[in-house]
């Protein structure tokens, strides 16, 4: 580190060090959103800030502290594994096992075929069934994948998308025969069509169509499972297909 020999009469240390700086122009940086990051920030970049109405408390609006009251000093995050193949029994005995070595929840992998509404017995996808995820063709198959699993007790993430309605209320089906209510679900569907247009390509319905069932899922959960996540934006996917910004834009409705 240089000495620092230099100083000026009556100089501060917020200008000594601009001075200092500037012998040394530092590179612009932006965040991903497009925001200029500045080379320094100090508490008078926040003297405008109003503690209640921009900080607030964990828990509350605006959420700049966490979305829970005492964060994960008070519980910590769930662990879950992404996991998923074969066939439901074959899926069934590693989730099980996952939650033998301490994981909390869940997060299941889907076939290809079960991602775009394909029975497995279909010659179009035989050569796709439980190759990159489980294989979910009806309720029974539901029942198998969490038998002997309370869904009581664990969160359970659904990475689909086109058909994430249908499985949404096969889960909540298996719940209901496990004695467990809607509203004691737990968990997050991907939900996400957008981006199956834009990176992946396992689409099904227009684009218009795919929204309004996308609201109405959001609509239902809100109501009836209000304890589950009823959308989960993969801008991962979208940021490896060459996407650089993503701008969430409120009002819109679909047509029709």
């Amino acid at each position: 580190m240089e000495p620092e020999t230099d100083a000026q009469p009556h100089e501060t240390p917020h200008t000594r060090w601009q001075r200092r700086t500037a012998a040394r122009p530092l590179a612009p940086v932006q965040t991903t959103w497009g925001m200029e990051v500045a080379p320094l920030y100090t508490p008078e970049d926040i003297q405008h800030i109003d503690d209640a109405r921009d900080l607030g408390y964990p828990g509350e609006s605006p959420f700049t502290r966490g979305v829970y009251p005492s964060m994960y000093r008070g519980r910590l995050w769930t662990f879950r594994e992404y996991a998923g193949f074969g066939t439901a029994e074959d899926s069934n005995t590693r989730y099980r096992a996952l939650l033998d070595q301490g994981m909390t929840g869940l997060s299941v992998a889907f076939d290809l075929p079960t991602q775009i509404g394909f029975d497995s017995d279909d010659p179009r996808v035989g050569e796709e069934v439980g190759r990159v995820g489980v294989a979910i063709d009806s309720l029974a198959d539901m029942e198998l994948l969490f038998e002997g699993i309370p869904l009581d007790k664990v969160s359970t993430n659904f990475t689909i998308n086109t058909t994430s309605a249908p499985i949404l209320a096969m889960y909540m089906a298996v719940g209901a025969k496990q004695g467990v209510p809607p509203a004691q679900l737990r968990g997050t569907l991907q939900n996400d069509p957008l981006k199956e247009y834009i990176a992946r390509g396992t689409w099904l319905f227009p684009v218009d169509a795919a929204l309004r069932l996308t609201a109405d899922v959001m609509e239902f959960c809100a109501r009836e499972v209000p304890r589950f996540n009823p959308i989960s934006v993969s801008g991962a996917h979208m940021q490896q297909a060459g996407a650089t910004r993503l701008v969430l834009q409120r009002g819109f409705t679909p047509a029709g």
